[in-house]
């Protein structure tokens, strides 16, 4: 049906949802977005696009959007209007204050992957130049930082090895702790066609998932694991490998570090690691991790794409240098259609660990320790910077609640409802006695603020997002940041009334800052981007549009070689037990976006009005719980209460949610475990029980849209 309302005005922009990053032709008529339409030219897209880009963009102009600074002097308080000038100086006295007190240490900052690359850079650059120390992090802190540590000690950057398209080439398409189906459909979408065309697919996923099968597309092999055994059952696929001799001998004498391929190769190959042995840990078939191993090491051209249900976990930095080990040992990168490919899960959550925010390095991912960097930047900047890695997010709150942490400047994230073991954050930013947060809408977080600045919307701004495959693309403003300013502009205008001046024309000139203080990035500009389309880095006097496929004669680490990191299994602390004797595991929904702050905004809720407890038909039959019953979720850490539904997606011992609504307050009950490099929370594996109960307690009990699972194979 055509659009009743015709547009006056077209803006190509890039969609902030996802990691996949589409082109979009932003329509408007009168000053207001009356269409999104996809971009036949988007290099990420080909003018495809999902529900949620294409249809949950309301929240622009919700009622519920804060169009004015807010302070309060007290979390008990009501909020109070302000102008920007009296907010400045509010929160550059308060800081001032604190630091005068406590320390230049006892401030830090947290950026967005909804903001742009030169939002996420200035941020950082805030808590380095302006407040003097290295606490700065992103929200890749509880996602996707196992990439960054295991892909860079494996083969030397923490990034996609190939771009989208390459997935049409390959012959063996290994999917793990992903959902691109739901979480990346338009990815999704060129996979299943690349299935539909011959490709294999192997699923590793506790759920039977769409990716598993949908219509016209199914996996071939599908490992539904016990969530936590992701190390087991990569190191038993590794393990056929080396027994079989199925490794390519000659990539790995060349290419690698071959003195590193042998102990590792010792490692995997040993009994304890054979299908036998793991299956049964597993909850697999022996043959099926034997049959997925061959299937893989056979390619010719073999490539895997991973997201939140191997980076989420104790062990998040080992799964992914166990996907780096297998890759190298098969010979699969270098070329088109193979490679290891993480799938992000927010538009820019790439480019917030590309730009710096993180408290051991620059932007570029350069070391803070180093002295040669450090000059750089110090040159730039026109200050001296601590060569002192900072503290990172869950440190913060830690020290926080130990009484040493007393600031904090938040730009677009709600840690209160998306970071693990909520009464802890709670209670950290409730030790706080300033905390600036800087969204679009009031949140779970603004609960525990002092002060809050009003943001901007991808759609309100300019600048750059750098998508999953490493793809820089223009963000171009489309309608007036009802508030006056773009994010961008406010954190600038902050440093300077801290006393940094620091002057901008626009965003192009911020990309050119970060262009000459990171290699990855040097030759990027608007006006390169604005020719091009879009381009992925590397982008340099050696790729001057772009690099599309990593790896290709030499790995970016000091030799050039790739190395093999020993992967030991180390079963998660987070048991089963007779108190609680079911795997709670979490992810997305189509149409939802993490914890819906634009999309619970927008007609898509009507789709998912609520979080559902997905649960297996003889779990619900021992507690007594039937199809659209309220139940308690209980674990050691708290208790939430959602409505149940049974599903043929899990298997028995496991249940399964989503984190969209505020309601559902999953991460009430989500672990207090991390990651052992990392800190990146255990999300996946959560001990807890099921109880169904006679009516909520403290929400409404609304009749959802749906509550009975959809038949497999179509779009819940």
């Amino acid at each position: 049906m055509p659009n009743p309302i015709k547009p006056d005005c077209s803006v190509v922009t890039t969609c902030a949802y996802c990691g996949v990053g589409c082109g979009f032709k932003a329509e408007t008529r009168n000053g207001r977005i009356v269409r999104m339409a996809p971009w036949k030219q988007g290099k990420a897209n080909h003018g495809h696009s999902c529900i949620k880009g294409r249809f949950a963009y309301q929240y622009n102009d919700h009622p519920d959007r804060v169009r004015t600074p807010l302070l309060r002097d007290s979390i008990e308080d009501a909020w109070r209007p302000a102008s920007w000038e009296e907010a400045f100086a509010h929160v550059a006295s308060r800081f001032r204050s604190i630091q005068s007190s406590n320390g230049r240490k006892s401030i830090g900052a947290v950026s967005s992957s909804r903001c742009t690359n030169e939002e996420i850079f200035l941020v950082q650059k805030f808590a380095r130049a302006v407040l003097g120390n290295n606490n700065i992090d992103n929200c890749a802190r509880i996602c996707h930082s196992p990439t960054q540590f295991g892909l860079t000690s494996t083969v030397g950057w923490g990034a996609a090895s190939q771009h989208f398209d390459s997935v049409l080439q390959a012959d063996v398409i290994m999917v793990i702790g992903a959902n691109p189906t739901e979480g990346h459909p338009v990815f999704g979408s060129m996979m299943k066609r690349r299935v539909r065309q011959g490709a294999t697919l192997i699923v590793i996923d506790p759920r039977r998932t769409e990716t598993v099968r949908s219509p016209h597309c199914a996996a071939d092999i599908h490992l539904a694991i016990r969530p936590g055994t992701n190390v087991a059952i990569l190191n038993s696929l590794a393990h056929v490998v080396v027994r079989e001799r199925l490794y390519d001998e000659s990539f790995v004498k060349a290419r690698c570090e071959f003195s590193e391929f042998e102990p590792w190769a010792a490692l995997v190959g040993s009994d304890r690691y054979a299908p036998e042995v793991v299956g049964p840990l597993a909850g697999v078939a022996p043959d099926d991790i034997r049959r997925a191993a061959r299937l893989y090491a056979a390619g010719p051209r073999s490539t895997v794409y991973y997201g939140l249900g191997v980076t989420e976990h104790s062990q998040g930095s080992t799964g992914v240098m166990c996907l780096g080990n297998l890759a190298l040992a098969c010979g699969m990168y270098g070329r088109e259609g193979v490679g290891v490919n993480p799938l992000r899960g927010q538009g820019n959550v790439q480019g917030g660990s590309c730009l710096g925010s993180w408290p051991h390095v620059f932007s570029g991912y350069r070391f803070v320790t180093d002295p040669e960097t450090r000059a750089s930047f110090e040159k730039e900047w026109g200050v001296s910077l601590d060569a002192e890695p900072g503290l990172r997010l869950p440190n913060m709150f830690d020290a926080a609640v130990a009484g040493a942490f007393k600031g904090m400047y938040i730009m677009g994230e709600d840690p209160v409802q998306s970071d693990p073991n909520q009464q802890h954050v709670i209670a950290a930013l409730k030790s706080m006695e300033c905390v600036v947060l800087h969204d679009l809408f009031l949140n779970e977080t603004s609960k525990y603020a002092h002060v809050f600045l009003p943001g901007s919307s991808s759609l309100e701004k300019d600048g750059t997002f750098t998508n999953a495959e490493r793809r820089v693309s223009r963000v171009r403003k489309v309608v007036e940041p009802p508030a006056g300013y773009q994010d961008w502009e406010v954190t600038v205008k902050l440093m300077n009334a801290m006393g940094y001046p620091v002057v901008y024309a626009d965003p192009a000139e911020i990309l050119d800052e970060i262009a000459r203080l990171s290699p990855a990035y040097r030759g990027m500009s608007f006006k390169l981007i604005d020719r091009v389309g879009s381009a992925q880095w590397p982008c340099d006097e050696n790729a001057p549009e772009g690099t599309e496929v990593l790896h290709r004669e030499r790995f970016p680490r000091a030799n050039g070689r790739g190395t093999f990191m020993l992967t030991e299994y180390v079963p998660t602390r987070e048991r089963v037990s007779e108190q609680y004797p079911l795997l709670l595991t979490t992810g997305r929904i189509l149409t939802q976006y993490n914890v819906g702050t634009q999309t619970r905004r927008t007609p898509n809720s009507r789709w998912h009005p609520e979080d559902l407890l997905d649960i297996h038909a003889e779990d619900a039959a021992i507690r007594g719980i039937k199809d659209g019953d309220w139940v308690t979720v209980t674990s050691r850490f708290g208790q939430t209460e959602l409505r149940a539904r049974l599903s043929t997606r899990v298997n028995p011992g496991v249940v399964y949610t989503t984190f969209h609504h505020v309601a559902s307050k999953a991460n009430a009950v989500t672990s207090d475990l991390s990651d052992w490099a990392t800190n990146c929370p255990e999300y996946k594996v959560t001990a807890v029980e099921v109880l169904r109960v006679i009516a909520p307690q403290g929400r409404a009990a609304a009749t959802p849209v749906q509550v009975h699972e959809p038949a497999m194979g179509t779009t819940a």
